[in-house]
């Protein structure tokens, strides 16, 4: 197992991806052994349950209003690529991986994690946003994506780092992880040491410092990348467990 998900290279950072939710590590998009475990990539192969303490549970966030109003046919992890497309979406081409994990340090194998954000000029995959800035919006860019985590609970995209927009001085993406089509986690992603992040109103609602530090993680320049690819890994923690979850919502 740990082969395979080693196993990343591929010949062209451009080729699309495989089927709507993938789970084979061996098909997924490259990063490099070599720069994988530069920017700390080593942490994703962390042996489960051997945490002296519990892990603390990543917060909840609001969803937003702009989760996708009308899904894109193309659901997969490479939010850089539609389809069959060979023009890739404008923006700092980033590569995100993390682990769902329980508080105990396990992980949550068959979870469906989705993400969704704006694109480089700051335009949602949503009619109430879109409609208006059709001569801005990135038609290259997916816009969301999904992805189901495999044995390790890990997950994986290719998508864009990124970018604020008014109302929004912090820079985040939208996380929902669901367990049998029920959601048991709402969230977003900040981008560590981000100026914007102390003037972002839901960032603030956060008021524990340590707890904000949950929701935030490093965008870091990947080794030898020719084209400035950013790596991010972000682990998701479970405040409950995915079947408890879903007996206390009904």
């Amino acid at each position: 197992m740990l082969h395979a998900v080693l196993n990343l290279n591929m010949t062209s950072a451009s080729a699309k991806l495989g089927p709507t939710i993938m789970h084979n590590p061996s098909t997924r998009f490259p990063l490099s052994r070599r720069s994988l475990l530069a920017v700390g990539g080593a942490a994703f192969f962390a042996t489960p349950g051997l945490f002296a303490e519990q892990l603390q549970s990543t917060p909840p966030l609001t969803e937003g209003p702009f989760y996708p109003d009308k899904l894109p046919l193309d659901q997969d992890n490479d939010l850089i690529l539609i389809n069959d497309s060979t023009t890739p979406a404008v923006g700092q081409i980033t590569h995100l991986t993390g682990r769902v994990l329980t508080p105990a340090g396990s992980p949550v194998r068959n979870a469906t994690i989705e993400i969704w954000q704006c694109d480089a000029n700051a335009v949602y995959l949503h009619s109430r946003d879109s409609n208006g800035k059709k001569k801005q919006q990135d038609p290259n860019f997916q816009g969301f994506g999904r992805f189901e985590t495999g044995a390790m609970g890990e997950y994986r995209f290719r998508t864009i780092k990124p970018v604020e927009y008014p109302g929004r001085p912090a820079p985040h993406i939208h996380i929902i992880v669901k367990q049998n089509d029920r959601k048991v986690l709402t969230t977003q992603l900040m981008i560590r040491g981000y100026a914007g992040n102390a003037r972002d109103g839901v960032f603030r609602r956060i008021t524990d410092p340590a707890k904000r530090e949950l929701l935030v993680a490093d965008f870091n320049p990947v080794p030898e990348s020719k084209i400035g690819e950013f790596a991010c890994h972000f682990d998701v923690v479970l405040g409950r467990t995915p079947g408890d979850a879903g007996k206390q919502r009904g």
